[in-house]
């Protein structure tokens, strides 16, 4: 093979490999949000035990009318977040 051949069949095997190394990364992203929803609505469900019979848009209405409750915010704002999220 003459050099510039083989620089482009280099090309496209770093083109490949990065395309390969992306899609893992998004995979992974993927995988790590539906843990951390899982465990939240588990979560919510253990604390809650309503929640488990409303449709999305009526647990975040409820989600949101706690949110307004007195001394909501403040909780919220004291409640230490976990390291590994961002």
């Amino acid at each position: 093979m003459d050099k510039p051949q083989e620089v482009e069949k280099k090309i496209g095997q770093l083109q490949n490999r990065q395309k390969i190394l992306l899609n893992r990364k998004r995979s992974e992203e993927h995988r790590t949000r539906t843990h951390r929803l899982i465990g939240r609505g588990a979560i919510l469900e253990a604390v809650f035990p309503a929640a488990v019979n409303m449709e999305g848009e009526e647990v975040k209405a409820f989600l949101i009318a706690l949110s307004h409750l007195p001394g909501a915010r403040e909780l919220a704002e004291r409640t230490p977040k976990n390291e590994g999220e961002k």
